[in-house]
């Protein structure tokens, strides 16, 4: 018998285990060792500092100068600035057709008619045992 257990036969499981174990190359299985790998690599993705000196994964983000923090220019120059925005962000938004908004309208006026009924039933039901009981 092996080690495994079994008479000459290595099982598929035990042999990838002993080769992950075996060579530092193999693949890691946790999410820990897929960072410290890619750190390693210095692909900036995990570890404690990737190669171009920015900080990793873990480190804490370094704070800004007080002077750079404050706005810049005049009021109309900000208000300006923040309109583009607004609508630089507004161009990301996903807007739905019509057809999904007559759905989705649809769907939440009988999710609320359901939800009507239903707690107007149950305040019939306990109306009717509180005057049975108490009468």
């Amino acid at each position: 018998m092996d080690e495994d257990g079994e008479d000459g036969a290595v099982s598929e499981d035990s042999s990838r285990r002993r080769r992950a174990s075996d060579d530092d190359d193999a693949r890691p299985v946790t999410a820990a060792g897929r960072r410290r790998r890619a750190g390693a690599a210095g692909n900036g993705t995990g570890g404690d500092a990737d190669t171009a000196g920015r900080p990793g994964k873990g480190t804490a983000t370094p704070t800004r100068d007080r002077a750079s923090a404050e706005p810049q220019g005049s009021l109309i120059t900000r208000l300006r600035r923040f309109l583009r925005e607004v609508v630089a962000e507004l161009r990301k938004v996903h807007w739905p057709t019509r057809r999904q908004i007559v759905v989705y309208t649809f769907v939440v006026l009988v999710f609320v008619a359901f939800m009507v009924a239903l707690v107007a039933g149950l305040d019939w039901v306990f109306a009717k045992a509180v005057f049975a009981l108490f009468g």
